[in-house]
């Protein structure tokens, strides 16, 4: 050990002399409202590739205890700084004959005498990238994009929209109108900053809480309605459940509610562009509970080796449904695991419009001129019941969601930062509100009233010719339909 922490100052001293852009040692608590306290210029912080750290005691992350990190950060713009930090680490090694090595694939391994285990966690947490501080004012330092009047208007009112829609098809649902609904509360910023920051021409894998994406790049609020109602203007034919969009015109592939299977779906699609050189990326949204999947070992590992332009969003909001993550995982979150696959990371306040913005931008362009994944942790908190099926109050505190919901808002965060730029004013508030309940209240009833999808689409769009057995069942149905008229729905045309 003591040879170990020698290693790590001589380390630690070296890269304070030679790199560039080395931020020493800060003191960040980014889980508290003291995280204002403490502001520092966290952008653009992505964990390069491919750099082994010595570890110690393994850390779940709380909600409402304070967490004071001292870290040394290094922000990496390029490959070039980080491979400097790699040959740094791989050539400074305790003085020990470097001749003494293999070649191995992947690169030189340097033999040692001693007997090394790395240890399992990292007890210096990665910091948290954030922007905005809790009141809505740039954090002292900060890097960040650059935002007009005219996009930060538009990102307030789509995040405005997506609450109000929300709230109004839950409640649709509660009365028993829809069969199936599910929020995005509390993770509004993640959906549509997101969006904002890439191009239209950009494929969209998205897990089921990411209908934001689909808002900004113009879904009207009916399309949204027809599927939730699966009737015959619903793109899906009123063949998926509730809430599982898909649009070919915005780039948005089509949700599926098997968990992960997206990830590698995703690489797979990325790579297709890679190998047609199109200036665009795919990016894949995941919650917490995806990156217990093996699809996200297997899609980060092979988006690594395919070096694919594809940026994974993990919105890791502290539940997958009633599991909670510290019975998931004993890492430090997700963003630990991008170093291990050899995948650049970054971790990001998800409740910062601006900050998620910034990183998303910065995550694009980097999958695309560097032709890599990015993979970005997106740090917030599912204030609303995981879908209208669960009653989150029976595993998690009242006061915990409470104090998200509140204090943690990212809509009044961002809008406090809006209405300071002089774009926004609460006659404009009361303007887009009232607009917005009009068209919801119009929509349902349209989408209500609006006939049923034909049986036939039940057997349709699978194949060119449907086989025999295909030809039997649906004549069978029909048959029993007609025998039994009461037991079905009368609104389906046959």
């Amino acid at each position: 050990m003591p040879v170990w922490f020698a290693k790590s100052r001589a380390i630690s001293h070296h890269l304070n002399r030679k790199v560039m852009g080395f931020m020493g040692i800060l003191h960040q608590n980014f889980w508290t409202s003291s995280c204002s306290r403490h502001p520092s210029s966290l952008s653009s912080i992505f964990i390069p590739a491919g750099i082994h750290e010595d570890h110690s005691t393994p850390h779940v992350f709380p909600f409402n205890s304070s967490i004071t990190t001292r870290f040394s950060l290094q922000r990496f713009k390029s490959t070039k700084a980080a491979s400097q930090l790699e040959q740094l680490y791989s050539t400074d090694d305790d003085d020990h004959d470097t001749s003494q090595a293999i070649d191995f694939p992947g690169g030189k391994v340097t033999y040692i005498p001693e007997m090394r285990f790395l240890s399992e966690s990292n007890g210096k947490r990665v910091p948290c990238y954030r922007v905005l501080d809790d009141n809505g004012e740039i954090i002292t330092g900060s890097d960040y994009e650059q935002l007009s009047g005219e996009v930060a208007v538009k990102i307030y009112s789509n995040m405005v929209s997506l609450q109000m829609m929300d709230t109004v098809f839950y409640e649709a649902q509660r009365q028993g109108r829809i069969s199936f609904y599910l929020t995005s509360t509390g993770e509004e910023a993640i959906n549509i900053a997101s969006a904002a920051a890439l191009s239209a021409d950009d494929i969209i894998l998205p897990q089921y809480r990411e209908p934001g994406i689909l808002l900004w790049r113009g879904f009207t609020i009916q399309e949204f309605a027809n599927q939730c109602f699966g009737n015959k203007d619903d793109y899906g034919k009123g063949r998926q459940m509730p809430i599982h969009y898909g649009s070919k015109k915005h780039n948005f592939v089509t949700i599926s509610s098997p968990i992960a299977t997206q990830l590698p779906q995703a690489v797979g699609f990325a790579y297709s562009l890679k190998m047609d050189k199109k200036d665009s990326c795919v990016v894949t949204y995941t919650g917490d509970g995806g990156t217990s999947e093996g699809d996200f070992h297997a899609a980060l590992n092979f988006a690594a080796v395919t070096e694919a332009p594809v940026v994974f969003i993990c919105r890791n909001n502290g539940w997958a449904i009633s599991t909670h993550i510290s019975e998931q995982f004993r890492s430090d979150g997700i963003v630990v695991r991008g170093r291990a696959y050899g995948i650049r990371s970054i971790r990001v306040d998800g409740n910062d419009a601006l900050a998620v913005y910034s990183a998303i931008h910065a995550a694009r362009e980097m999958a695309i001129s560097k032709q890599r994944p990015v993979l970005v942790e997106a740090i917030s908190y599912r204030v609303g019941h995981h879908s209208t099926s669960d009653d989150s109050t029976k595993y998690r505190p009242v006061d915990e969601i409470d104090y998200w919901k509140k204090e943690r808002n990212p809509v009044n965060r961002f809008r406090k930062w809006v209405e300071r730029n002089g774009w926004w004013s609460e006659e404009k508030e009361s303007e887009l509100r009232s607009s917005i309940k009009k068209q919801l209240l119009q929509v349902i009833q349209v989408a209500e009233k609006t006939e049923k999808p034909p049986l036939k689409y039940l057997f349709s769009d699978v194949y060119d010719i449907p086989p025999p057995n295909l030809c039997e069942q649906e004549k069978q149905l029909r048959e029993t339909i007609y025998a039994h008229p009461q037991d079905y729905p009368s609104d389906v045309p046959l």
